[in-house]
């Protein structure tokens, strides 16, 4: 997958873990918040990642 994916997809799941959390809030569900808490940060794992292979490939197209 290219970085530009990477980074769509690690937003998308930030999304779905911050909603998980609000829910869980109205609910009181601790294991849904538990699960929003874990997509978030899986999320933010994939950005991440996007952002790295951004940064190899400007570093390997100036050589």
């Amino acid at each position: 997958m290219g970085s530009t994916g990477d980074k769509m997809k690690g937003m998308a799941e930030e999304a779905k873990g911050n909603i998980k959390q609000g829910i869980a809030e109205v609910t009181g569900d601790p294991n849904l918040h538990a699960e929003g808490v874990q997509d978030e940060r899986r999320g933010e794992a994939r950005q991440t990642v996007g952002k790295a292979k951004d940064a190899v490939k400007r570093t390997v197209d100036r050589i």
